[in-house]
């Protein structure tokens, strides 16, 4: 299972990642630059602007000009919900890389600290971990069982269209056909070959 993603960023371009996210799942997402120059402050020229969106366009995070940074939301709907990085013009262009860790569902739950919380057994936490993962394994399968019935109902809806247009296709083949018959018949008929 992968924990985090780093991915190198040249200063003036963008670089934008998604994630499929269903609706009313929890998300949470932490990013930075990783500093070239261990123990010393992140330059300037090393900072980025980040937004997160949503499949229409809502905006739930935007940290601009920053070297690090959290975000976390709960869905309100399904879709790709995409991330985008870019740093400004730099001269001579410069490539740093970004560290990103974006979770959602059942992965975005901090469990230590609901164990830390509540006291909670050992034993009883790991259930409630099960709990959720067949929650969210059950919410995916009715998911997947509407997906299924709407590309059930447009195979339908496309093979009847295709039987109508092979019906009329046919009759049109037919139709042309039968005009050239007549046609070649009354043009022998008028020469008197037949």
């Amino acid at each position: 299972m992968v924990q985090s993603m780093r991915f190198d960023l040249q200063s003036g371009s963008t670089k934008c990642i998604t994630e499929d996210i269903k609706n009313n799942a929890m998300t949470v997402g932490k990013y930075s630059v990783v500093n070239p120059n261990e123990g010393f402050p992140i330059p300037d020229t090393h900072r980025i602007t980040v937004k997160v969106t949503s499949p229409h366009g809502n905006n739930y995070h935007y940290g601009d000009t920053v070297g690090s940074g959290t975000f976390a939301f709960t869905a309100s709907e399904t879709g790709d919900y995409m991330a985008c990085f870019w740093a400004a013009d730099h001269k001579p262009v410069m490539t740093f890389s970004v560290d990103l860790d974006w979770k959602s569902g059942v992965a975005a739950k901090d469990w230590s600290k609901v164990a830390k919380k509540g006291q909670i057994e050992v034993m009883e936490l790991e259930l409630k971990k099960m709990y959720d993962t067949v929650s969210s394994i059950h919410d995916e399968m009715f998911y997947l069982r509407e997906r299924e019935e709407e590309m059930q109902r447009l195979n339908r809806a496309t093979n009847s269209k295709m039987a109508t247009f092979s019906f009329f296709s046919l009759m049109f083949c037919l139709s042309v056909a039968g005009m050239q018959l007549w046609h070649l018949k009354s043009f022998f008929e008028r020469k008197k070959l037949i």
